[in-house]
Parts: C-alpha cells; sequence; structure tokens
C-alpha cells in the first residue's frame, strides 16, 4: 500500500504500479479533499487518517502486505502498521519509509498556520508540485486546503514513545533534503525490532522522481527476497 505525501494524491504512485504488475498489486491511498475524493472534508489529524485507512485495509489480511509511503505518508505508514500490529493482523513484509525523518525526530514548524502565498513558496521550494499548477489561481484555490491540512496533520504530529514494528524497514532518503538529515533518516531504526537499512539518494526532497528506476528496484528487491513478489501474492 502507497501512501502519498502532504498535498500529494493517489496518482503520484502510478509508475511504482506499472513497473511492480502483475507481480505485486500495487493499492495506493487516495486522501480526502483531492481528485476524486476532493468533495469530502480534509482530515487534519494524522491519528485520525491513520484511522480510516487502517478500516479502510484491515480486511487485506489474506496476503502479505508491504507499506510504502513518502514523507506525510511515511509516517502514516508507521502509524498504519502499529494499528495492524495493535489488531493482531500479521505485520506488514516491510515498511518502506521514504523522505521523513523517523517519528522521535521533531522539527518544531508551524507551516499550516502561514498565509497561502508562504504555503505556495514551501512548495516550489521542495519541488514536488507542477511549477505550472502553482501559477493558476483556480488551480491553487482547489490545493490549498488539502495541503494546509495536510500540513497541519504531520507538523501537529507527535509519536508515541516505547512503541515499536515488528517488521523490516528500508529507509530512503535524499542526501540534500531540507526536511531530513540523513542521522534523522537513520533513526528509523529505532523504531522498529527488525532490521532496518539506509539508502541515501542524491537530491532533494523528491529524489525518488529523478531516481524512480532504481526506487522501484529496491522495492521489488526486497519484496522478491521476502517472498512476497509471486503473481497476485502481496499487495503494496
Amino acid at each position: 500500500m502507497c501512501l502519498p505525501h502532504a498535498g500529494g494524491s493517489a496518482s503520484f504512485f502510478f509508475p511504482v504500479s506499472r513497473a511492480l504488475a502483475p507481480a505485486v498489486e500495487v493499492l495506493a491511498v487516495q486522501y480526502p479533499g483531492r481528485q476524486d475524493r476532493r468533495h469530502e472534508p480534509n482530515i487534519a489529524d494524522l491519528s485520525d487518517l491513520a484511522d480510516q485507512i487502517f478500516a479502510a485495509i484491515s480486511h487485506l489480511d489474506d496476503r502479505p502486505m508491504a507499506l510504502l509511503g513518502h514523507s506525510m505518508g511515511a509516517v502514516l505508514a508507521y502509524e498504519v502498521a502499529l494499528r495492524m500490529q495493535d489488531a493482531g493482523l500479521p505485520p506488514p513484509v516491510r515498511l518502506f519509509a521514504s523522505g521523513r525523518r523517523a517519528p522521535s525526530r521533531h522539527r518544531p514548524s508551524g507551516l499550516h498556520q502561514q498565509p497561502d502565498a508562504r504555503i505556495v513558496a514551501e512548495l516550489r521550494r521542495l519541488s514536488g508540485t507542477d511549477a505550472a499548477m502553482l501559477a493558476d489561481p483556480e488551480i491553487l484555490e482547489m490545493i490549498i486546503p488539502a495541503v494546509r491540512a495536510d500540513y497541519r496533520a504531520v507538523e501537529t504530529y507527535r509519536y508515541e514513545p516505547g512503541r515499536r514494528l515488528d517488521c523490516p524497514v528500508t529507509v530512503l532518503t535524499g542526501d540534500g533534503d531540507p526536511q531530513v538529515s540523513v542521522d534523522e533518516a537513520a533513526a528509523w531504526k529505532e523504531h522498529t525490532t527488525g532490521p532496518t537499512e539506509l539508502q541515501v539518494f542524491q537530491g532533494g526532497h523528491f529524489f525518488l522522481v529523478d531516481h524512480s528506476e532504481r526506487v522501484i528496484g529496491i522495492v521489488a528487491e526486497r519484496l522478491d527476497h521476502q517472498g512476497a513478489g509471486e503473481p497476485h501474492g502481496a499487495a503494496i
């Protein structure tokens, strides 16, 4: 199951779905307030969003599942995995945490409280949103509420100390990411009893776009190594 970044949508993971089919079925989460769910209220609390995602996938316990989240999506993947664990479901075969510092590594931020122009400037800085979209006032009017809600969700999130996963974790990060230092990414090892590996790429916050072939290759290799790559035998 794939979980997008703040302001992102399910379509961000279409290249992953296309590359891994048919061996792996890719399930991409569409958060409320965007694209085909644009008329639904945004959710500005990360725990509430994790609860809803878990409720939507809790019946999918008949086959191995891995979780892949980028940025805010990595924290959501961690929280969904904890909910799977608490419910006595099989743990994810692997958590792929991309572009996000470990849950215990907090940086104070109040971007969700800033004017629209400041949020747009941050989106430009991270280079994850089409520049043409950010220059279109009508599109901005549609997307800013969802982006603001997502930033509020991730900026007000606090992890619960002492809670750890029981699955392997692959951490993916860019060496020039202004949101995540390599040390902050490496700290994911503190959040699981399973093995952790750190893969560092050249690039910024959206390094996985520039290195999509290599990132997808790592995902496919790890799933295949764990025996989760048989056709229709796994979901991510």
